[in-house]
């Protein structure tokens, strides 16, 4: 995976168990343009106790008994991940344990996501970078920069990239922390993104503008969807919105704009901009003067930023009122 200049689906448990659903959300991500998919591996037996407490944003269900019932086979990832392919998709997945990352990899899946709750799981961090031909984007919403540093440290040689997140959903604006981004970028000097966690588009358009080479955005068909994910996620004509608007601001950074006079330029100039014209009629011999003189369209001639220039000078021939004033016209 090159992680320069991905658009990432997050669709993470949003299928709900459902394969077919699955296989389904990868057919709608392919059509909003988007170049990458991201689900979640989780292995509930791994990864969290029976006891352990939900988060505040989904009660709804125990989560360990949700991370059972939503998993898939390992013959399941593998046709996930080949549908992915011929749909032209770069497909990730975020792992909870060395098993969910073992599995993965049995797989021959080696886009992994470390999610931010797991940045200080040393042990799960060091049989990833134990991989070499693993790709690694790593999310840092709960990580303070000790923590990132540490991580850093370990899987740096795994085409390695950071994503600015914040751990809140939904994320409020004054908690985005898009001056992290540049921070990042100085400190690692490697691919630095965003993952988004906001209800709407300005968040991940400016981390675009400011530098963000992958963008992550939940996923969803539809915001009434069951799950923890579905109602702070994005539907697929929004989505499909959003691909465009990123891909639209990358363009805009990869061509630099001259502001030097170009010929459409100059185009635009002659049109718009105004020329010295005659105010009344004026025969070979007068003097110019302001009172004889006004600024209209087109800019075909003297500018009128250089009335002064022509001042007290005589005008050469005649000139009727309404008519544009040459260089040549002037004494």
């Amino acid at each position: 995976m090159n992680s320069k200049r991905l658009i990432i689906a997050e669709v993470g448990s949003v299928h709900d168990g459902s394969f077919g659903n699955a296989c389904k959300l990868i057919e709608a991500v392919k059509n909003t343009g988007a170049n990458a998919i991201k689900f979640q591996t989780h292995l509930a037996e791994h990864e969290t106790l029976k006891n352990a407490p939900n988060p505040s944003y989904f009660t709804d269900e125990n989560r360990y008994d949700y991370f059972v019932r939503t998993s898939f086979s390992k013959k399941q990832w593998v046709k996930l991940k080949n549908l992915a392919k011929s749909s032209k998709l770069i497909f990730i997945s975020s792992v909870f344990s060395i098993e969910s990352f073992n599995l993965l990899y049995s797989c021959g899946i080696k886009n992994i996501k470390i999610p931010s709750g797991e940045v200080s799981n040393i042990s799960l961090l060091e049989a990833i970078s134990s991989k070499k031909d693993v790709n690694v984007i790593l999310s840092c919403g709960m990580s303070n920069y000790n923590e990132i540093d540490n991580a850093f440290k370990i899987l740096k040689n795994n085409n390695l990239s950071i994503l600015q997140c914040t751990s809140e959903y939904p994320c409020s604006p004054k908690n985005v922390g898009l001056n992290v981004i540049e921070k990042l970028k100085k400190r690692y000097k490697i691919d630095i993104g965003f993952s988004d966690h906001t209800l709407g588009f300005a968040a991940s358009f400016a981390a675009t503008a400011l530098g963000a080479n992958i963008i992550e955005k939940h996923f969803t068909f539809s915001r009434l969807m069951y799950g923890s994910d579905a109602k702070n996620a994005m539907e697929p004509e929004e989505f499909t919105q959003f691909v465009r608007g990123i891909k639209e601001i990358w363009s805009m950074i990869d061509n630099p704009v001259d502001k030097k006079i170009s010929y459409q330029i100059k185009k635009m100039k002659d049109i718009f901009e105004k020329s010295i014209v005659t105010k009344v009629n004026l025969k070979k011999g007068d003097i110019i003067t302001l009172d004889k003189i006004s600024f209209k369209k087109p800019g075909t001639g003297i500018n009128s930023s250089d009335y002064k220039k022509i001042l007290n000078k005589r005008i050469k021939v005649n000139k009727k009122i309404n008519t544009i004033i040459k260089w040549k016209d002037i004494i």
